[in-house]
């Protein structure tokens, strides 16, 4: 009944759109977009905060790739002194938007005037256009003069001019340049299984967000807040001249400009409109291990005891998923993974100071199993318009995909996590990883016969053969983990919205306007489009949002759980404010040097555009066999992703770090280093929690008025002061790197290197090595001593590397806590400062730790190596090779300090 009434809704909705005078204009002859007519502006009204229009379509409709829509409303809104707000929508609001239970809006500053702000809105009337520009020199940051607009019931252009050659970042998810190719270029925006995550494509997500970097003339951004489909188009032609244009298949304008001016300015800009990264747990910095295709636990196991044994520290195992009962999620496989032996397994890591993640899909298999039956029971699945329940074909076969807009979905999710990963009963996981959330759909549309393509195509897949044990021990776990002489006896385990809707009469399948989808049609290899949720909504206009919503409700039931602790959820597709729930790790990637290369710009990307901070790439390649060298090197540049953690796929060679000597050493070198570092990484981490400041950086971030900067993807700032240089040429040991005219010194060996703004060539750098320079003015709060596990590593002191800059100044911060608590109720934030020779600790101090500072290391010292008053200092030790002095002490980090560390040094 409730279905029946939900169509005569929508029944009435349509007739009440099409009465409308001021709904569609009735279906004409179509016409090129080049004869539409754009709009006219109206009873234009300045408001304290902005202005607000009504536009009217000024000519005969076009009707081009759907019916025009006569009239419009234009609201803008200067939100804050940095951020303008502009709304083009229908006049009736039925035209669909995104939720604000997905993407809450930020508020405006009531005491922001339009005459106050740093941006600038301007509007011709007829032909309607409008401009922003900076208030400060004028200069126009967005201009659509000479294009009209075009809003019709499939279909929405925008076009802006922009300045020529221009310098652009963003509108992910992409694995194309860093900085956007600006001629002929299209960007699609549409979610995909993006396996192999070839560039020109669209990918796993959607960031329709861009950095417009002019120099010393400043830096903004551009967010257009839109589910739909989408091309974005940059080019530059003798007729159009530099444009970006906007193709939509939907929605409505809804445009936020950030000011900057400075492009770590816009970054926190835009964090404040999609919202700040999710702290993470300190242990989930630490290294992790995963591959598809353990065939057992005994296996999984086995890959914990070889890391010890070959010295390599472990964080966190994964079971990709292997572990589930013919790929049933929330089931583990009674014969290979049996539940008793999880739990074992579990506990074993836990009281070695390690944790454990696993995977859950999105799809639930259409089978008479708990899951399943507690989802219907929910009314938690999407449906077809005849009430069935929508199938498609994923890992288990058959199944039925979550309506996370229905009522009960939230509460269903919520308690199967609750039950299966129960602490007392069930995996105790510590995280969680989400993957095929585009959502995956093997079956090609329109899929007729799910059952048939499940079965001709082997989903799910056979499981390898059952063995009693692994064969041979497995040192430190228990003894039934152990080979034996007796079998093993198996148990198999049991198995409301009333707007922005949408048009009616759309084609929710094949559009007029056809996005460039590398999947082909809308719903191929994924979820029909022509579905409804519970709430009205069209997964035509939702489907990008599909991985966000389940991130966001997973989160919420890995919350349900384990409410006073933070929830680590990596996933694998995600729209615009994604990073303040999760993390994100690249997809499939490929075992080959272009994936190495690629992963450094889409970090970038993730880090310092879209404020997902949690990122990293499959070390040493998902896909593919990978090698020794590459591996190697693959291993070094991986410690320093936000996120690190070695994957493969199941097929390919094994790949974990301790298979080859060569792969080992770069392993324990490159951990070593991460580890020492790691409350670096972590400060930086939470300062982008706090204040949206990048953790990762590129170089034009750091350097943006040096235009060599500005197309450099291959390099980046770790942190503040830490540049990383990365080898990247094929089976190479020679790398080329950019020093912007500044002081630096080398990481490893704190030579000083003054950069001139020109490239440097390094040789001999090992495949289990890495370029590394501290910027300087830099304080660095390095761990004394590494460790195996982050527990340990939290016990150590700290040494700290003071690299002064050109003037002899230099200064950092150290964030402390718990860890791993959501409500912090002490912490410590300590800020260093060093100048005149003298050390200063000032800062907060409420985190209770035993760890001291005791060192001091000053470096670039080549003059002052031997005067007296070192001599006569017992604590203070002279390195004349490698121009630095050291000061030995024992300082607590829970008080003040001030020392005159060298009285004598270089400025």
């Amino acid at each position: 009944m409730a279905r029946t009434m939900q169509w005569l809704v929508a029944a009435a909705s349509v007739a009440q759109v099409l009465a409308s005078p001021h709904g569609l204009v009735r279906r004409q002859n179509s016409l090129p977009i080049e004869n539409c007519p754009g709009y006219k502006a109206t009873n234009v009204q300045q408001t304290s905060q902005g202005l607000t229009a009504d536009l009217t379509l000024a000519g005969p409709a076009c009707n081009t790739y759907g019916q025009d829509i006569e009239t419009l409303k234009l609201e803008i809104t200067q939100e804050t002194g940095n951020r303008l707000h502009v709304q083009i929508y229908d006049a009736d609001e039925n035209v669909y938007q995104v939720p604000e239970s997905v993407l809450p809006r930020p508020g405006a500053d009531g005491n922001v005037s339009s005459t106050t702000s740093q941006l600038v809105f301007k509007i011709v009337n007829d032909p309607f256009s409008f401009a922003v520009s900076r208030r400060s020199g004028g200069e126009a940051l967005f201009n659509t003069t000479g294009a009209e607009l075009v809003f019709q019931s499939q279909y929405l252009r925008l076009r802006t001019q922009l300045p020529e050659n221009p310098n652009l970042y963003g509108l992910g998810e992409h694995s194309d340049p860093f900085q956007l190719n600006t001629t002929n270029y299209t960007r699609t925006l549409w979610s995909r299984d993006a396996y192999s995550v070839p560039g020109g494509t669209n990918l796993y997500g959607n960031h329709p967000v861009y950095f417009d970097h002019r120099g010393a003339d400043g830096t903004h951004g551009v967010f257009l807040l839109n589910s739909n489909g989408m091309d974005i188009k940059i080019n530059n032609t003798a007729e159009t001249g530099q444009y970006l244009e906007y193709n939509t298949i939907g929605g409505i304008v809804d445009l936020y400009f950030l000011a900057g001016p400075s492009p770590t300015e816009v970054s926190k800009q835009y964090a404040e409109v999609v919202g700040l990264p999710a702290e993470m747990p300190y242990w989930g910095f630490g290294f992790h291990q995963c591959r598809y295709g353990y065939r057992d636990v005994y296996e999984v196991a086995a890959v914990v005891a070889n890391y010890s044994t070959a010295k390599i520290p472990l964080e966190v195992m994964w079971t990709d998923i292997d572990y589930m009962d013919s790929r049933h999620v929330f089931t583990t496989d009674p014969e290979r993974f049996p539940l008793e032996k999880m739990r074992e397994l579990v506990s074993t890591l836990h009281a070695r100071q390690q944790s454990y993640i696993v995977m859950v899909d999105p799809a639930v298999a259409y089978y008479n199993y708990s899951a399943f039956n507690n989802g219907v029971e929910a009314n938690a699945f999407l449906k077809r318009s005849n009430g069935s329940i929508y199938q498609g074909v994923v890992w288990p076969g058959v199944t039925a995909f979550p309506d996370w807009f229905a009522n009960g979905t939230q509460e269903y999710w919520n308690n199967e996590f609750t039950t299966f990963f129960n602490a007392d009963t069930g995996v105790d996981i510590d995280a969680l990883w989400i993957d095929m959330n585009e959502a995956s759909n093997f079956c090609t549309w329109p899929c007729s016969d799910p059952f048939g393509y499940a079965a001709a195509n082997g989903y799910p897949p056979t499981p390898p053969a059952v063995r009693a044990d692994a064969g041979y021990p497995i040192p430190g776990f228990p003894a039934d983990f152990q080979p034996s002489s007796g079998g093993r006896k198996v148990k198999r385990q049991s198995s409301n919205t009333t707007s922005h809707l949408g048009l009616p009469g759309r084609n929710l399948i094949d559009p007029p306007y056809t996005i460039n989808n590398a999947a082909g049609s809308l719903s191929n290899r994924t979820i029909d489009t022509d579905l409804y949720h519970e709430n009205g909504l069209a997964m035509y206009d939702t489907h990008n949002l599909y991985g966000t919503m389940m991130s966001s409700v997973s989160r919420d039931a890995m919350l349900a759980r384990r409410p006073t602790r933070r929830p680590m959820v990596i996933t694998r597709s995600t729209f615009a404010g994604a990073g303040h729930h999760v993390g994100h790790w690249l997809g499939d990637n490929v075992a080959g040097w272009p994936w190495y290369r690629v992963s450094i710009a889409q970090m970038l990307e993730f880090a310092a555009i879209f404020q997902l901070p949690m990122v990293g790439s499959d070390v040493c390649g998902y896909a593919g066999n990978t090698w020794p060298e590459l591996c190697a090197r693959w291993a070094t540049l991986g410690a320093f992703y936000p996120f690190y953690r070695n994957h493969a796929e199941v097929g390919s060679v094994n790949h974990e770090f301790y298979r080859w000597n060569l792969t080992t050493v770069a392993a324990q070198r490159a951990i070593d280093t991460r580890y020492r570092l790691l409350d670096y990484l972590y400060t930086a981490f939470h300062e982008q929690t706090v204040s949206g400041k990048p953790l990762i950086q590129p170089l034009f971030f750091v350097y943006p008025e040096d235009s060599n900067t500005f197309p450099i993807e291959h390099q980046f700032f770790w942190g503040d002061s830490i540049l990383v240089s990365p080898v990247v040429d094929d089976n190479s040991t020679s790398v080329t790197f950019y020093l912007p005219d500044d002081i630096f010194y080398d990481y490893f060996t704190y030579e000083p290197e003054r950069g001139t703004g020109n490239w440097v060539t390094r040789n001999n750098v090992d495949f289990t090595e890495i370029t590394a320079h501290i910027r300087g003015g830099s304080i660095i709060p390095l761990r004394q001593n590494s460790a195996n596990t982050t527990t340990e590593l939290r016990k150590q002191d700290f040494v700290l590397i003071i690299a002064p800059d050109l003037e002899g100044k230099a200064e950092g911060t150290l964030y402390l806590d718990e860890g791993d608590a959501i409500e912090q109720p002490q912490t410590s934030l300590i800020t260093f400062s060093y100048a005149n020779g003298t050390f200063s600790m000032g800062g907060s101090f409420g985190y209770p730790t035993d760890a001291n500072v005791v060192s001091l290391t000053v470096l670039g010292q080549g003059s002052n190596m031997t005067t007296p008053a070192h001599k006569r200092d017992s604590s203070v030790v002279v390195d004349a090779k490698r121009q630095m002095i050291t000061k030995k002490l024992s300082v607590p980090l829970t008080e003040s300090f001030v020392t005159p560390l060298c009285q004598e040094c270089e400025a």
